[in-house]
């Protein structure tokens, strides 16, 4: 607080100091703009969620960097080199429409985005490759590397051209398509794509020529970035994040409302790492927050825009007898594997069992709520943290502590689950990514309470569940008696009322379920039984840290989710086996392992709509 009031009376002070900071925050927002304006056009036409959009980014950047070290120095190898890298990332983004997405436009958006990011995968593990994990420095940008001084504060040069850059393309834009034929279609295919498709417009070329048009704004974003900031393989997630809040922020499908916010988060961001230091790495999802609370649809978006529901899904049925007596096997075999394995095998099988349980959380949301959470792991994190809280400052057993975890990601699936009411689609998924960044902060910066990074460390299971084999009983019979209990309530009447609201929600308020309050109930259970997970997880550790709250841990259970298949109770727990069994092999023998599992995820995601679990029934149902 002192170091705000301090910051305060300087910018009183000293004005240009603030205009100095808020041009920086200005030459950030255009970087971000050109990302977020790519992400917002291929949403508006092709509905797809691009999570590989910051893998374009990345390659822009690292392309910008080699095409201008073959170029020589001079301005026309820089800008040449920055061409190159724009068209270059132009083709890759056509490739990616035309072998993958293409097939995925009548497929749910889960499934487009389960393939996007086995595409960031391939991607990543394909610049790893290419130019080694060593960060690259790249050229300063010729006749732009000096500062000119504004108001006695020097500005540099390359600050104000990118400033310049935003309006620029944004107006570009703005005559394509208002200007333009292609434009006009594109306008039209945003507005109503089957009728835009029964007039007789080619839909694949449209939105092939969107996606190259996204892919080259991405790319050019990254390009410009290099002068400011060194090429590496941890720039697409980076700006991903925040690209989604821009573009969420200022409406899904809105170039202009992706500018306004771009604006906003940019400059809020500079005074905010003076003024909050310690809400630098949340404050722009503070923002996204606060702004999908009040307007569901941000700035400028339409309600509705951005939420596609796949076709009804059949009724629920009781368990097969081939099913019932597969299950009984399987649990058998569980039974008996710490008398024929090892212990390596016995921990691999406990991540898998408190990785089923998670994921099975997720897919009460998903499946039978239709409820999309990009922020899930926010609950396995606060499970693992009040267990382990409750250990470092309550000295409590282990049974306590386990009891604390479901207990607290309840208490946060209750607020936070009373916050996403109002959303839907895939301002509901990054309205919960929001309160998992927000919490994913507090743990990593409340140092007095939580440790920080340091996390809370010597956190063991009891003597009586000490030895691999009693803790591999211990987490068996906890997560698989929530999975069942997890089965029993998707058929039980709050199940039947859940899946109600998500298929016919008028029809099922008209019917008197209310779909509001049962939606909320699902992310209270939900939570409770990821928290279980994580509580079980510290344990097995013996240790708690932010990254149990942060992306990729949800993300994880997105892909175990949609591996299994979401129309299948029996798939996070396929999806589970599979996606962490599949990790930890190619992790161990495989030096490019990123490649080759999102690959598999990317042909998993084409070929098998409904996941393992619902391939493999399919072909058990077959005479």
């Amino acid at each position: 607080m002192d170091s705000a009031l301090a910051t305060l009376r300087l910018m009183a002070a000293e004005p240009s100091f603030a205009l100095a900071q808020a041009l920086t925050g200005l030459a950030s927002a255009s970087s971000l703009f050109l990302v977020a304006a790519g992400l917002s056009i291929v949403f508006g036409v092709t509905r797809v969620v691009n999570f590989a959009h910051g893998s374009f980014f990345m390659v822009g950047a690292y392309l910008a960097v080699t095409a201008i070290g073959w170029l020589g120095g001079g301005a026309a190898g820089f800008w040449g080199g920055v061409v190159v890298a724009v068209l270059g990332v132009g083709l890759l983004g056509v490739l990616v429409e035309v072998a993958i997405l293409r097939r995925l436009y009548a497929a749910p958006e889960l499934f487009q985005l389960l393939a996007t990011f086995g595409v960031v995968l391939v991607i990543q593990d394909g610049a790893l490759f290419l130019w080694g994990p060593e960060d690259l420095l790249g050229p300063r940008a010729p006749g732009l590397r000096g500062a000119v001084e504004i108001f006695g504060q020097r500005i540099p040069t390359y600050d104000l051209f990118l400033i310049a850059v935003g309006p620029v393309v944004l107006v570009l834009l703005w005559l394509a398509f208002r200007r333009t034929r292609w434009g006009v279609l594109v306008r039209a295919a945003t507005a109503d794509r089957e009728m835009t498709a029964a007039l007789g417009v080619d839909e694949r070329r449209l939105f092939t020529g969107v996606f190259a048009l996204g892919a080259l704004l991405a790319g050019l974003g990254g390009a410009l970035q290099v002068p400011r900031e060194t090429a590496n393989l941890h720039m697409d997630l980076n700006v991903i994040a925040e690209a989604f809040v821009v573009v969420v922020v200022g409406g899904m499908g809105s170039v202009v409302g992706a500018y306004l916010a771009a604006l906003v988060i940019g400059v809020v961001h500079a005074f905010g790492i003076l003024l909050f230091p310690k809400l630098t790495l949340v404050l722009v999802f503070l923002i996204m927050a606060v702004v999908l609370v009040i307007r569901p649809a941000g700035l400028l978006g339409e309600r509705g825009a951005a939420s596609r529901q796949g076709a009804p899904e059949a009724p629920l049925r009781p368990a097969s007898a081939r099913l019932r007596w597969t299950a009984a096997a399987l649990f058998a075999a569980l039974l008996a594997l710490p008398a024929v394995a090892g212990g390596y095998v016995l921990v691999l099988a406990v991540d898998v069992a408190i990785l089923a349980l998670f994921a099975a959380s997720l897919h009460l949301l998903l499946g039978p709520g239709g409820m999309i959470s990009f922020g899930h792991a926010a609950y396995f994190g606060i499970g693992a943290y009040g267990a382990g809280l409750a250990w470092k400052w309550l000295a409590a057993p282990m049974v306590l502590g386990l009891a604390v975890a479901p207990l607290a990601a309840g208490i946060a699936g209750a607020a936070f689950g009373w916050l996403c009411a109002r959303a839907s689609g895939v301002y509901l998924a990054m309205l919960t990514l929001a309160y998992a960044q927000i919490a994913w902060s507090v743990a990593a910066q409340w140092l007095a309470v939580t440790g920080g990074d340091n996390g809370v460390l010597g956190l063991w299971p009891a003597p009586w569940a000490a030895s691999p084999a009693a803790y591999y009983y211990l987490s068996l019979v906890l997560c698989g008696g929530g999975i069942l209990a997890l089965r029993l309530l998707v058929h039980a009447p709050f199940g039947q009322f859940l899946r109600a609201g998500r298929d016919a929600p008028r029809r099922a308020e008209a019917l008197g379920v209310a779909v509001g309050a049962q939606q909320w109930l699902a992310f209270i259970v939900a939570g409770a039984f990821a928290g279980l997970a994580g509580g079980l997880f510290a344990y097995a550790k013996g240790s708690v840290f932010p990254t149990y709250l942060a992306i990729p841990r949800s993300v994880d259970g997105l892909v175990m989710v949609l591996l299994g298949g979401v129309q299948s109770l029996s798939g996070p727990v396929v999806g589970a086996l599979a996606y962490v069994g599949l990790a930890d092999e190619l992790a161990r023998g495989v030096a490019l392992w990123r490649l080759v599992l999102g690959a598999a995820i990317i042909v998993l995601a084409v070929a098998f709509r409904r996941g393992l679990a619902g391939a493999v029934g399919d072909a058990a149902a077959r005479p």
